[in-house]
């Protein structure tokens, strides 16, 4: 079962990808992040885990473009997080 540092380093690894080709931000979707790192679908899934590690790298100017600002909010949360970060 994935852990809150394998979507940490998931989130950050597509975040230096982006960087790296000087996009001006990356749209990141909670589900697609947690099929990256395994386990979702499934009936012991991390989602609530997955979307309060996408919230917790937020920084100023990155905003919730679907989905809810929870910690549970679901597959459907989708953060825009502005580069360079």
């Amino acid at each position: 079962m994935p852990k809150a540092v394998d979507f940490r380093a998931e989130l950050r690894r597509q975040l230096a990808i982006g960087q790296s080709q000087k996009l001006p931000h990356v749209d990141i979707n909670a589900g697609e992040l947690h099929r990256d790192v395994g386990g979702y679908p499934g009936p012991d899934n991390r989602m609530p885990n997955c979307c309060q590690v996408m919230n917790g790298e937020r920084k100023s100017g990155d905003t919730i473009v679907a989905g809810k600002q929870l910690k549970s909010a679901g597959a459907s949360l989708t953060i825009r997080y502005l580069l360079p970060r």
